[in-house]
């Protein structure tokens, strides 16, 4: 008779004990390697060899523009480049810093954040800012930027400055808001 009492009790210490070894496993699992491939990049915006990826994100928000006189050109003007403001989220959706400037800026969730250098750009299709490899200066903090030295803008959606808003010497001062949307590939050396 206590075999048949026993015998439920038993079937639910294995349930239980089943359920903790896979949160277990679950919990100790790390993100998958990335798959992130730069094979299609124009060549100047690659990052060289010795270098892995250490984060992706995509970030989304505005790039905003002023109209201002043309630099060595009297009497011209021209929308210029002020400085972005963008959320960066992971390929999941989940918000894991931001992207801001001038000066450009990424600082991640955990306070961590870096500053960069260009090094170089490449066309990316009409409508669209142009690729960009930037080298990264120390970081500040610790965390997920902390030893980060390069970072590469790809997958890009936006952000030109407006082709149908008239820039002249009558609206010389106005600004000028633009969506955008672009990958952040975030590197280390190996």
């Amino acid at each position: 008779m206590s075999t048949i009492r026993t015998a439920p009790r038993l079937a639910a210490i294995a349930t239980v004990a089943g359920a903790a070894a896979l949160l277990a496993a679950c919990g100790s699992m790390h993100p998958p390697a990335s798959t992130f491939s730069q094979a299609s990049l124009p060549a100047s915006i690659q990052v060289p060899a010795g270098h892995k990826v250490a984060w992706e994100t995509v970030g989304s928000g505005d790039i905003t523009y002023e109209c201002r006189d043309k630099a060595g050109m009297p009497g011209q003007t021209e929308w210029v480049f002020v400085g972005p403001q963008a959320v960066l989220k992971s390929r999941a959706g989940k918000q894991v810093g931001r992207y801001y400037g001038p000066p450009a800026t990424w600082e991640a969730n955990d306070g961590s954040k870096l500053t960069a250098t260009q090094v170089a750009m490449a066309p990316s299709g009409p409508g669209n800012l142009p690729y960009q490899l930037v080298k990264a200066n120390p970081a500040m903090g610790s965390g997920d930027l902390a030893g980060v030295s390069y970072i590469q803008r790809v997958a890009l959606q936006g952000g030109v400055a407006p082709a149908d808003k008239p820039c002249t010497a009558a609206t010389k001062g106005q600004k000028a808001i633009v969506k955008y949307q672009a990958d952040y590939i975030f590197w280390k050396p190996m």
